[in-house]
């Protein structure tokens, strides 16, 4: 061999040497397996896999200082058990996922930190507070502070990566019960998306929901056109306090004629409404293209290939002879979905507050129930809207029992306007209870306070009796329907106390209950976000998953429905790449693309992370949706 070929094979030597160092320096001598990695990690997947569900754990920031916390010492020191156990930190900034910038994927996303191991050490795990333990890791680099940064988590077993963690900022939302309702008249909601599925002549507050369909192109209607399902409805004994109309377009066409027509076709249907109601009603107008209709029924068909494409794709294909033959789905997605809030009429409406106190106290004195009952409402009507709760002082109802229901209704209404008020009303309604003990809506009403002061831990409540309090309501004539609802609540509850008493045996029967339950019950959208927040927290997220999915795909769901059922799914690989995902998420865009767009901001800036544009599906949305 020559010395200038042994020269040239010597330096190509020292090239691969210096790469190799250059690699080692830059992952800190972190082994990445290739096809060993199960054998390499198995140890560590196993106490991962184990996780208690309460676990939890992420990165916390302070002055620039990184920690790791947790909050269960036991957990965390099952997981770190050799020396050469530890973790790293991958700093990934915001440009990386620049929509004019083609993404390359990698293994490390951005700026390793040297990893800390030996994190079993003594003194290197400190409780900062009860159940909340942290291990400094390292600063953040100088040129990286004032970046648009998120940080990732590779955790290691005997210096093997076997782990990257993601860190997602999940929405947070208060978990709450199965809307119950109270008897006013008749069971009024405090939730006011719920909507009575029974149209109800003594309901004071009605919500009406109908779907107006348009031709092509058209936008003109006449208040005509109307009257027939206006006088249907019985409007004419209620006041539209407020008009929701959601207009849609079908997808062919530009978006900016699409939104034109949309527009001009809400308010030719609010101008209608108003014609018959002066003054003015209050009316909220939202347009969008009828995305999430058009992908769902396009893939039933031998047009499928569409649902692969993006949006303006879709709109370059739909022209001419093509949209011609589509035209059978299309017509279908054309239409304005209107939800009128309604009010029974009062007839003292341009009474004065006094003046009304004055009347009332008269129709006792007179003993007329039923005006006596209509002034009430309209007193009542005057303290949601804008009087103190002391308003109710004023208004003389003797205690006896054939002025009961006043008495009763005054009462709850304290409750439904503030929360805070349940022990006093509740102590209020054993005393009319006492006058009526078999008072349908007294002892409905004192069922639900009762859900109040135990789901709080205000007052120690006796499961067994409490559980029979609420069957023997089928004696004085509540309705099964609503009794259901509240042995789910009542299962919503024992299973949070059971958790807490490390009764994990309860907890999964009351759980195992509410699932087999909830299918059987006329559930609202709000209904069903506290049940998907409850089966996440006690359950899992694909059992949530599957309890809203059906409810998701509709045009019309709940936007914090929507948002919900996001916050669980979005981070799911699984689930994301199929087609009826992307009709969720372009009902989300088009149902309010600002808080769409916000789940994409950094986790330290209230978004889900900007990571989600890591996966091709979410990346391209992004960037046809909000990049513009």
């Amino acid at each position: 061999m020559t010395w200038g070929r042994m020269k040239n094979k010597l330096l190509l030597v020292v090239f691969a040497i210096s790469i190799l160092a250059s690699a080692q320096k830059h992952t800190y001598g972190i082994y990445f397996p290739d096809g060993d990695r199960e054998s390499k990690c198995n140890a560590f997947n196993k106490v991962f896999k184990q996780k208690p569900q309460q676990v939890r754990f992420g990165i916390t920031i302070e002055d620039d200082n990184l920690y790791f916390e947790v909050n269960n010492k036991n957990w965390y020191k099952a997981l770190f058990k050799n020396e050469d156990d530890g973790i790293a930190v991958d700093i990934v900034e915001r440009d990386r996922y620049s929509c004019d910038k083609e993404l390359t994927h990698s293994q490390i996303r951005g700026v390793l930190l040297p990893p800390i191991y030996e994190m079993n050490k003594p003194g290197k795990l400190k409780e900062v507070k009860r159940n909340k333990f942290r291990v400094f890791i390292r600063k953040i680099p100088s040129n990286l502070v004032d970046k648009n940064i998120e940080f990732n988590l590779l955790f290691l077993h005997k210096k093997t990566f076997c782990k990257y963690f993601t860190i997602y900022n999940l929405e947070k939302y208060p978990r709450g019960l199965l809307d119950m309702g109270v008897f006013l008249d008749t069971i009024t909601y405090k939730n006011r998306k719920i909507a009575p599925r029974k149209l109800n002549s003594v309901t004071r507050h009605k919500k009406l929901t109908f779907s107006i369909p348009f031709e092509k192109d058209k936008s003109e209607y006449k208040p005509e056109d109307i009257r027939p399902l206006y006088d249907s409805l019985r409007l004419t004994d209620y006041d539209i306090k407020k008009i929701n109309i959601k207009a849609y377009a079908s997808v062919e066409g530009s978006f900016e004629h699409n939104a034109m027509l949309q527009f001009k076709r809400a308010k030719s249907i609010a101008g209608s409404l108003q014609s018959f109601q002066q003054p003015s009603i209050k009316t909220d107008i939202s347009t969008s293209e009828n995305w999430v209709e058009f992908l769902n029924d396009i893939k039933k068909t031998k047009h499928k290939k569409l649902t692969k494409l993006s949006k303006n794709k879709v709109k370059a294909k739909l022209i001419n002879e093509y949209a011609i033959s589509l035209e059978p789905i299309l017509r279908k997605h054309r239409k304005a979905v209107v939800v009128l809030s309604l009010e029974k009429k009062d007839e003292y409406k341009n009474t004065h507050v006094n003046e009304l106190i004055t009347l009332f106290n008269k129709a006792i004195k007179q003993e007329s129930l039923t005006k006596a009952c209509s002034i009430q409402n309209s007193i009542l009507d005057r303290v949601s809207r804008k009087f103190s709760l002391s308003l109710l002082q004023k208004m003389k109802i003797p205690k006896t029992k054939k002025f009961i229901n006043l008495l009763a209704k005054n009462a709850i209404f304290k409750y439904f306007m503030d929360v805070r008020q349940t022990l006093r009303v509740e102590k209020k309604l054993l005393e009319l209870k006492k006058l009526d003990p078999n008072n349908k809506h007294i002892l409905y009403n004192l069922t639900v306070l009762k859900f109040i002061i135990w789901k709080n831990k205000a007052r120690q409540i006796d499961r067994k009796k409490f559980k029979s309090q609420i069957l023997n309501l089928k004696k004085v004539g509540v309705s099964q329907e609503l009794i259901d609802k509240m042995i789910v609540n009542y299962h919503i509850i024992k299973a949070e106390e059971d958790i807490r008493k490390n009764n994990i045996q309860g907890r999964n029967s009351s759980v195992e209950f509410v699932m087999n339950s909830y299918k059987k019950l006329p559930l609202s959208d709000f209904d069903y976000l506290n049940l998907a927040q409850f089966l996440t927290y006690n359950s899992n997220i694909y059992d949530a998953i599957d309890a809203v999915e059906d409810k998701v795909s509709e045009v019309t769901v709940d936007e914090d429905l929507l948002f919900y059922y996001l916050n669980l799914t979005i981070t799911k690989e699984e689930l994301i790449h199929t087609d009826a995902y992307k009709a969720i998420l372009l009902n989300a865009v088009n149902m309010n693309k600002k808080r769409f767009c916000k789940l994409y901001n950094s986790a330290l800036n209230k978004g889900v992370t900007f990571q989600l544009l890591e996966d091709d599906n979410l990346r391209a949305m992004y960037c046809e949706s909000c990049s513009k």
